[in-house]
């Protein structure tokens, strides 16, 4: 059962959020609520696998509840779920600790993926997503090269590829032709080289780095 927190200040959009993971199996609403300040209050009774967290809220921003949550819970997985696709604001989200970032259009049963694909360790992003953080790095002076000597080797820049993608483990074994084991290896020694800790901390480092 994946225990899940919404923070979204919508109420429309914040009581079907409610009804699609109460109405589907192995998920549920753990709490729903209309800003952080409220969230923060409550989600140490919780104990959520998932926060499914809205960036424009009243008070509180999402980015600063993702910071607050990530003192609270270091390991949490949050979920950033805006209809704001600005590649500042996905970065900016990303660097706050989000593991993972969708827009609210995003069809019910991908979002239901994305939450389990969390919830597994993964960074689910849409490859739309991706392509603009790239881009951000791409043209932006402020965030360009340092002098870090990172050396990957060409199996792991594919795979970490496959992560800015939004690719997770299974699928960027398929494209790979090998086992999600493999995949696993691979990451691990990324994560060594590039000094993260985390699946969304790696995607960051290696576009700030230009290493896809």
């Amino acid at each position: 059962m994946i225990k899940v927190v919404i923070v979204e200040d919508n109420e429309n959009i914040r009581n079907g959020l409610e009804m699609l993971i109460e109405g589907t199996d192995d998920f549920h609403c753990a709490g729903a609520f209309g800003d952080c300040e409220s969230m923060l209050e409550e989600v140490e009774k919780l104990i959520p696998d998932v926060v499914l967290m809205d960036i424009d809220l009243p008070g509180m921003s999402g980015i600063e509840g993702i910071k607050k949550l990530r003192k609270i819970y270091s390991d949490l997985r949050i979920l950033v779920l805006t209809i704001y696709d600005e590649k500042e604001t996905v970065f900016n989200a990303l660097c706050a600790g989000a593991c993972g970032y969708m827009v609210k259009k995003t069809p019910p049963a991908i979002l239901l993926e994305a939450i389990s694909e969390a919830n597994k360790g993964g960074a689910p992003m849409s490859s739309h997503i991706a392509r603009k953080v790239v881009d951000f790095f791409q043209k932006t002076n402020d965030f360009s090269k340092n002098d870090e000597n990172i050396i990957l080797t060409s199996r792991e820049k594919e795979v970490l590829s496959g992560l800015v993608d939004g690719k997770n483990y299974k699928a960027i074994a398929d494209a790979c032709f090998i086992s999600v084991e493999t995949v696993r290896f691979h990451f691990r020694n990324i994560y060594k080289k590039l000094h993260v800790h985390s699946q969304s901390e790696a995607v960051v480092k290696a576009i700030k780095q230009g290493l896809v």
